[in-house]
């Protein structure tokens, strides 16, 4: 869930020329939710997307420097210019107007955060966000209090609260600034407004400034004509004299009541548990533990439920109490979520992809660790380097030279190479098909026959087409593979000499290419893992102590292992993983029609942009079927050629016996 800090944006400097602004972006006073954003909790990794109003399809720059402390976080941010003619250019040259000046239209910055450690505030409703991972930072457009001096305003989605289990909602409330007589303008009543002592005390400072300001304007005049005041104004500056009393009487009552609360204040408790945090607020709370579900089982289980509740014409929430027990996750997964389906109210599956909770998580826990991909960054194994779809990766493809000069002689001239791509999003997908037969009348094991259908068909796709050296892009469809047009080498054999020969050769490419392999992968087959594990010298000692059949470590770097590296491919490839572009929403989007008609093929001809008449489609409500469409979005590229380089007919540890 993402949560969204609102403050406004203090611009310290501005350089028209470079656009580049500076300033606080948020600090750790609360808010008027009583919630308290600490800054020294935020992880992020520089540069930070810099938004407009938080629309993802509208980036604006980057924030590319970011200085923590516990007064605040301080930003550095570009915003990008363009200067070629157009529509982009006209959008980010609106953007750069509307937030510089001395007036500017917009002055709000927004810090998109995700909560990681929260614990509740004694005697409030609010929240502290003690770790937080920074998401993203907005320009927003937030009214400022022109008599507040710039102050920070904050507020946080009420979506979180409501996650947390607090009731209770308040509205933001504005300042009025006085008049300039020093009367208070009028405010409209508002239902669950309410200030606290502190905004209450600015308040009336903001008030006693202006009405002595105004005594001095009113006594100004008469000395600036060179006579005594007359009877209007001696009447208003007794008036406001009055005023000015009153108010520090009023100050110095508040700031007591301040005082005492501060000195009554308790720290926060944090809360491991439900029954710690019941404790600390003085109550209890019983827990009844529920059964450990298999990752992924608890998406089956909504999946199969809302397949029935169609079926029958009931509550998926009551198919659920009488399947899996009225006290089972399931059931609170239902009530935690409104029941909804198509873009027709009452229908289950409208918002099936965007509020699945914990089911998906879960389904995205079964799935990642079992590729190649959910491999890499896992278990001391080197991360590949995450990009944004559609983002602009440059790559130097031909460095310069450095001569030697004699005195008074010419400088020669150098050039560069570079390349520009990006990487736009992809998707991989497969649609599973059951009857209600398999749904209806099989025990709760039909869920992980759901569970490992959809995974499996993305799996496979995936770990083949991800390592392949014949796969090949397909434009606006599917990437190449990083070993495809890589550098290779046969095999020198199968023993152990042999091994280390290969992998010396392996080496020996990359230092050719002045490609370090700081962060190097060996990805292969599991029967090459298995041989390596089991091979021995002739006095029984290991020849690779530290393999086993799922992996381990080779001349030093992790090692991934996996069954889609076929033996039909016999392939060991070394990769240099932060060479490697990876784009990736981190998603599966699951979706399941009974009306939908089918082309029941694993090649469909297909087309909704080009489409054509076809006799062989089948209906999932004429023939009593679910279809399930499983589908992830993800792109990937190599970031140079010498990134990956492979061995073929890497047969190590010679032939398996099949019969």
């Amino acid at each position: 869930m993402l949560n969204r800090a609102y403050s406004l944006l203090e611009i310290k400097q501005v350089d028209d020329d470079a656009r580049v602004i500076t300033g606080m972006a948020s600090t750790p006073t609360p808010d008027r939710l009583q919630d308290v954003v600490e800054p020294t909790g935020a992880q992020f990794k520089l540069p930070i997307v810099l938004l407009w109003q938080h629309d993802s399809s509208q980036p604006i720059g980057h924030v590319t420097h970011a200085k923590v402390s516990k007064s605040g976080i301080e930003i550095v941010a570009k915003i990008k210019k363009i200067l070629e003619p157009g529509r982009l250019k006209d959008r980010l040259d609106e953007v750069w107007q509307s937030i510089k000046g001395p007036m500017p239209l917009v002055s709000g910055l927004s810090i998109g955060f995700k909560a990681i450690e929260t614990a509740f505030i004694e005697k409030t409703d609010g929240i502290r966000f003690i770790k937080w991972d920074w998401l993203e930072l907005s320009a927003v457009t937030i009214p400022a209090n022109a008599e507040a001096n710039i102050q920070t305003v904050k507020s946080i989605d009420t979506a979180q609260r409501a996650v947390a289990g607090q009731a209770k909602l308040h509205r933001v409330v504005h300042l009025n600034p006085p008049s300039g007589l020093g009367r208070a303008q009028p405010k409209s009543a508002q239902e669950g407004d309410m200030k606290t002592i502190a905004e209450q005390i600015t308040a009336l400072e903001a008030k006693r400034s202006a009405s002595a300001a105004r005594m001095e304007t009113v006594m100004q005049k008469s000395l600036d004509e060179d006579r005594t005041s007359d009877a209007g104004e001696q009447e208003e500056f007794d008036n406001l004299s009055s005023e000015v009393e009153a108010l520090d009487k009023d100050l110095v009552r508040l700031r007591k009541i301040e005082q005492a609360k501060a000195f009554a204040a308790r720290p926060v408790i944090k809360a491991e548990t439900a029954q710690d945090g019941a404790a600390a607020r003085g109550g209890s709370i019983i827990v009844k533990p529920q059964p450990k579900l298999e990752p992924g089982q608890l998406f089956a289980q909504k999946v199969k439920c809302q397949a029935l509740s169609q079926k029958v014409f009931r509550p998926a929430s009551e198919i659920a109490a009488e399947m899996y027990g009225s006290d089972s996750a399931i059931v609170a997964e239902f009530k935690a979520n409104v029941p909804a389906g198509t873009s027709i109210t009452g229908n289950w599956a409208a918002n099936l992809h965007s509020a699945e909770g914990a089911a998906v998580a879960a389904f995205l826990e079964f799935l990642r660790p079992m590729t190649i991909l959910g491999r890499f960054g896992v278990g001391g194994v080197p991360a590949l380097r995450s990009v944004m779809f559609n983002t602009p990766i440059v790559t130097q493809t031909g460095g310069g030279a450095g001569y030697w000069v004699g005195e008074g002689k010419a400088k020669p001239l150098t050039s560069f190479n570079f390349a520009r791509t990006t990487l736009p999003p992809t998707k991989v997908a497969n649609i599973c098909v059951l009857t209600d037969e398999s749904i209806r009348f099989s025990n709760p094991k039909s869920d992980l026959i759901v569970r490992d259908s959809l995974a499996a068909a993305l799996r496979e796709r995936l770990d083949i087409d991800f390592i392949s050296p014949s796969k090949t892009a397909a434009a606006g469809v599917s990437p190449a593979s990083i070993t495809n047009g890589a550098a290779s080498i046969v095999s020198s054999g199968d023993d152990a000499d042999d091994i280390r020969m290969d992998i010396r050769s392996l080496y020996a490419k990359f230092a050719a290419a002045n490609n370090p392999v700081s962060s190097g992968v060996w990805i292969m087959s599991s029967n090459n893992a298995v041989a390596l594990a089991m091979m021995t010298n002739p006095l029984g000692q290991s020849e690779f102590p530290s393999m086993s059949m799922t992996g381990g470590t080779l001349s030093g770097m992790p090692v991934i292992a996996s069954d889609y590296v076929t033996q039909a491919m016999n392939i060991v490839v070394l990769v240099n993983a932060s060479d490697i572009f990876v784009a990736d929403d981190g998603e599966i989007a699951i979706d399941t029609s009974r009306e939908a008609s089918l082309e029941m093929s694993d090649a469909p001809a297909h087309n909704s942009g080009t489409p054509t008449p076809s006799t062989s489609l089948v209906s999932m409500y004429q023939t009593n079927s679910v279809a399930l469409r499983a589908e992830r979005i993800i792109n990937w590229m190599r970031g140079r050629t010498q990134s990956v380089a492979y061995l073929t007919s890497a047969d190590w540890g010679g032939p398996v016996h099949t019969a």
